[in-house]
């Protein structure tokens, strides 16, 4: 069976990179090294069953606008991902969202496996963005939502875990 591809996407800074790596490797990324494009595999379990995963990291799309066409068409599930500590990238998470559903014809009735991210809950005195704020927004959106901690492998996995399994519920693997 060929890997479940999910694409990370978000602005530069929210911390994509520290997320995939902290679940392929269990290690914190201390430095900041801006990524263009790295694509990684692992396996995560669903169920008792060992499920091969094809993790994108991209980079931000308003450093190369127009290149998350390519990603979104050939992948199955994405991560929409924002820093707690900055309300700017909350808010654009909305932009992203649109360029997922832009991707499949714009319908924004259709099921697509998508997870909000919050990242940085470890930052909590930081916090721009309210839990109950984005709570609400992903309940009108129809998608998932996690608050994670890349440092303190805050609900990492989990989120994983659960992307997937509304991507194979979806795709009916």
């Amino acid at each position: 069976m060929s890997p479940i591809r999910i694409v990370m996407l978000g602005c530069m800074g929210v911390g994509k990179s520290t997320i995939i790596v902290q679940l392929v490797i269990n290690r914190f990324l201390e430095l900041y090294d801006p990524t263009i494009e790295d694509t990684y595999r692992t396996r995560i379990s669903i169920d008792r069953e060992a499920v091969l995963i094809e993790v994108v990291d991209t980079v931000s799309a308003y450093e190369y606008p127009g290149c998350y066409d390519k990603y979104i068409k050939s992948s199955d599930g994405f991560v929409i991902v924002y820093s707690i500590t900055s309300y700017s990238s909350f808010v654009d998470a909305d932009f992203y969202r649109k360029e997922v559903y832009n991707a499949f014809d714009g319908n924004f009735s259709k099921h697509i496996p998508i997870v909000l991210c919050g990242n940085k809950c470890d930052l909590e005195f930081e916090r721009q963005v309210c839990t109950i704020y984005a709570k609400n927004v992903v309940d009108e959106w129809k998608i998932l939502f996690y608050e994670t901690s890349a440092k303190n492998n805050t609900n990492i996995t989990e989120m994983f875990q659960v992307l997937v399994e509304d991507i194979k519920e979806k795709k009916q693997y």
